[in-house]
């Protein structure tokens, strides 16, 4: 079978890539091993109930805001979209006291600055840093060239340098990276660029989907579909075949049989790390390159506890709640915590109920390095013995007795609960060593760290949150930055406006 375009992966990158690719008149395939499409957003089932894996909250999907123009055109504001509390979209638990984060730049500053007075002018500055960041971040599509000067200065700078050089209190800076699980805290590598764009964006908006995250995934594989793409879950790329400097072809395994595909181009939403893989004897890769590759460091993943609630009995909070042991000296130690094997941290948040003023789901994630699963690999899920399940359960008890600061009644509440580790994100999502936000970003090595679409082919693109950002709205950005490479400017700017 010819296609125009065959997309390795069926994560969110991967389908708005092909979505995008598929309006603009061009034959597509996905190919996706797993049964389920959508990598991190993809669900699980138990009973009646469906839980999410990877997908919370999103923001910038307000009226005219980044994130919406695109969805728009993806076709994805149709769903159930559901505004958190303007006023409090997260609360951070911090030395015994509760913060509110609110919406709106000078919301945000103002509803702090009741707080902290005397640190008004920081929290102003601050606000106004974020939102520029916010207007400039579709600036490498939009301008013809330096539109990466700006970004990449940023991204060549410490965020937690920064904090520490605008915001004089240290509990006001804890405050404001409280909410930053949905990132990797590292104090010697994360970007000032990727810390800025994420938080910046959820003040702009914060939003959840009325349902779960796959709707995400299934609307754009139907929309795929409908413009006459073809999508196809169980279908593993085996290899890669090459001539005279272009990705020909792909040998894949379906339902059990083998099959050969052809296309004019390619785009990998796989790590570069497996997509390399699949070119193993390729003498157009450098030995440099493909070692430069393959020591990429991850980030860490997450423990998930899932949990299914009695009815009736835990009020839905329409915000996301952050809360921190009081013996961590600053959040931002909550990499260097994770290797003693305690919860120090953690995001709960609930899934927006069909009907009434109860939650019925709640989800509590805390990182988690790789290593603490590392010896349990190569086990399969379900298999993995009594050990695994008593460390999943001591995790367990650790986040649901974190949990009760905000939900003092969350142990008796709780009908059932499901757990996951990153050897469930790697066995189920195919993310190295179960890796939460991809490839780690660092801004001491930024040439070496920071992927751009292009591969040492020239038919072969790399999509996804191993480039340069993570996230729904940073894989949607790359998403347009890969097509880009592709389609050229003027085609791709359309789907901003």
């Amino acid at each position: 079978m010819k296609y125009d375009v065959v997309i390795l992966g069926s994560g969110l990158g991967g389908l708005e890539c092909a979505f995008i690719l598929a309006k603009c008149g061009m034959n597509v395939c996905v190919l996706e091993k797993n049964a389920a499409l959508g990598g991190c957003l993809q669900t699980f089932r138990r009973g009646k109930d469906e839980f999410d894996t990877g997908f919370h909250y999103v923001g910038a999907l307000g009226k005219g805001q980044i994130l919406e123009r695109i969805f728009r055109h993806l076709g994805l504001m149709e769903l159930p979209w559901h505004q958190l509390d303007t006023e409090c979209f997260d609360q951070i638990l911090l030395k015994g006291r509760t913060y509110p984060l609110a919406n709106g730049y000078k919301q945000f500053a103002q509803s702090l600055s009741a707080i902290f007075p005397e640190n008004r002018m920081e929290l102003e500055n601050y606000s106004s840093f974020l939102e520029n960041v916010g207007k400039g971040i579709a600036d490498p599509i939009y301008k013809e060239s330096g539109g990466y000067d700006s970004i990449n200065s940023l991204f060549e700078k410490s965020a937690y340098g920064y904090l520490c050089r605008s915001i004089s209190d240290p509990l006001l800076r804890d405050i404001l990276s409280g909410a930053s699980l949905k990132l990797e805290l590292r104090k010697d590598t994360l970007p000032l660029y990727t810390f800025a764009q994420i938080n910046s964006s959820f003040i702009q908006s914060a939003w959840k989907l009325k349902g779960r995250g796959s709707l995400i995934a299934d609307t754009l594989a139907d929309g795929i579909r409908k413009m006459g793409g073809t999508v196809l879950a169980n279908a593993q790329v085996i290899s890669l075949k090459e001539k005279d400097g272009l990705v020909f072809g792909a040998e894949i395994l379906h339902k059990g049989c083998r099959e050969s595909l052809s296309a004019d181009l390619f785009v990998s939403d796989l790590s570069p790390q497996l997509t390399l893989e699949l070119l193993k004897d390729s003498p157009n890769i450098r030995p440099v390159f493909r070692r430069r590759i393959n020591r990429l460091e991850q980030t860490c993943g997450f423990f998930t506890v899932n949990i299914k609630l009695k009815e009736g009995r835990i009020p839905y909070l329409n915000r996301n709640s952050y809360c921190y042991s009081p013996d961590l000296e600053s959040v931002w130690n909550i990499a260097e915590n994770q290797s003693g094997g305690k919860v120090k941290g953690a995001l709960i948040s609930q899934q927006v109920p069909e009907s009434g003023d109860y939650a019925t789901l709640m989800d509590i994630l805390t990182p988690m390095n790789y290593s603490e699963v590392e010896k349990w690999t190569g086990t399969l899920p379900n298999r993995r013995g009594e050990e695994y399940l008593a460390f999943k359960a001591r995790k367990a008890e650790e986040c649901i007795s974190m949990a009760q600061n905000f939900f003092p009644d969350l142990k008796e509440s709780i009908e059932t609960f499901y757990t996951s580790t990153p050897l469930t994100y790697l066995n189920y999502t195919g993310a190295v060593r179960g890796t939460a936000y991809g490839i780690r970003k660092d801004c001491n090595n930024l040439t070496q760290t920071l992927l751009t679409p292009k591969t040492p082919f020239g038919n072969l693109y790399f999509t996804g949150q191993n480039l340069n950002l993570h996230g729904i709205l940073g894989v949607t950005l790359t998403s347009l930055l890969t097509c880009l490479e592709i389609l050229g400017k003027e085609q791709v700017v359309s789907f901003l406006e």
